[in-house]
């Protein structure tokens, strides 16, 4: 709805465009009305009217509710029997009655007319689930995910517990522990720790530690701990199993792995020893495939991009030796760009990611 002001503004414009001489048309399609609209806004002696729509008087219509009918509709939607009933139920217990009075959307009509449209009951009203937050790592140390899992012990119901953290951009574990036992001092421990090793308390900007929903997780003492570090904590929504995916993912690369012992460990020393040996192979031999096949620690410390450089020069190298081979370009050796955990609309990350992030080298 254009006002009075700004409509005699672009009337104006249009008649001086068309006295320099401009088209009508082409003067209103830039001034984003129609000929008919600026037709309408003249009255007969060619001054501008304003809009007549707020202030105009509508017939009601013949077919509407009475103010009685409206008295009745209300009065039944108040009885004892429906006030925890919303109209979508109450129109077919009228209707196995025989009774009809009006529709539903005329039932919530009335009601929200007389502010009778709250949550009907004692049962809180529905709440829309909150979208997951997405997290977008650029480089090393922005975004960590962490989680505990249960190692078998030789001896039936015993466990060993598992804490890892990793970082999400280069995949790299970056801290892990095994313990006996369950407890947020341990996984506060860790944080510090891994902390520490990462160099974080010289960041202007602290990493967001990302985890699921576990008990060790929230407890008291590591959000006290992740506070004074200046760790941001990010926990998965309930009951979604894929929120901290790239944990997961690890955890069974772990316990497929040829060493792994399938009748389970039989001291915490022995788990230790496998633990600290398959981190070594996991960041320093394992070429993972969601980073181009190159290790965790060769992106963590930035020399992927020499590397994936040098295969991209090799793979052209080979094509102009044996042209007839090669019916197109050659193998996708272009360095991985931006991470996202639980990764929204590519709006939002477009909006955090700089356009020149990925450089491709595929030719």
């Amino acid at each position: 709805m254009i006002g009075l002001e700004d409509r005699q503004m672009l009337a104006r414009d249009i008649k001086i465009a068309q006295m320099a001489g401009a088209r009508l048309e082409p003067a209103c399609a830039i001034a984003g009305i129609s000929v008919r609209t600026l037709q309408r806004w003249q009255a007969t002696d060619g001054e501008i009217r304003s809009d007549g729509r707020p202030m105009a008087v509508r017939p009601i219509p013949a077919h509407a509710l009475s103010g009685a009918e409206r008295a009745r509709v209300l009065a039944v939607a108040n009885e004892s029997r429906f006030a925890e009933v919303p109209p979508a139920r109450i129109v077919p217990m009228l209707a196995d009655e025989g009774i009809y009075l009006a529709s539903e959307s005329t039932f919530r009509r009335v009601l929200k007319a007389h502010g009778q449209m709250t949550h009907r009951g004692r049962a809180k009203a529905p709440k829309a689930m909150r979208p997951p937050t997405t997290h977008i790592a650029t480089e090393p140390r922005q975004v960590w995910c962490w989680d505990m899992t249960y190692l078998p012990a030789q001896v039936m119901g015993r466990w060993f517990y598992l804490y890892l953290i990793l970082d999400l951009y280069s995949r790299k574990i970056i801290g892990w522990e095994i313990h006996e036992s369950d407890d947020a001092d341990h996984a506060a421990h860790l944080v510090r720790r891994t902390a520490l090793a990462e160099g974080i308390a010289a960041m202007t900007i602290k990493p967001v530690l990302h985890g699921d929903n576990g008990s060790t997780l929230k407890a008291t003492t590591v959000l006290a701990m992740l506070h004074w570090l200046g760790v941001k904590p990010s926990y998965s929504r309930p009951r979604v199993s894929d929120d901290n995916a790239y944990a997961e993912s690890l955890f069974r690369t772990a316990k497929y792995r040829p060493e792994f012992p399938t009748k389970g460990f039989a001291t915490l020393e022995e788990a230790r020893s496998w633990a600290a040996s398959f981190v070594h192979w996991y960041n320093f031999d394992h070429r993972h495939s969601g980073i181009r096949y190159v290790t965790p620690a060769q992106r963590h410390a930035g020399a992927d991009h020499e590397i994936l450089a040098a295969r991209h020069a090799l793979y052209l190298q080979a094509r102009e030796g044996q042209p007839t081979r090669w019916s197109g370009a050659t193998r996708n050796w272009t360095p991985m760009g931006a991470v996202t955990l639980n990764p929204e609309r590519d709006c939002v990350i477009k909006t955090h990611v700089p356009s020149d992030h990925l450089k491709p080298l595929a030719a």
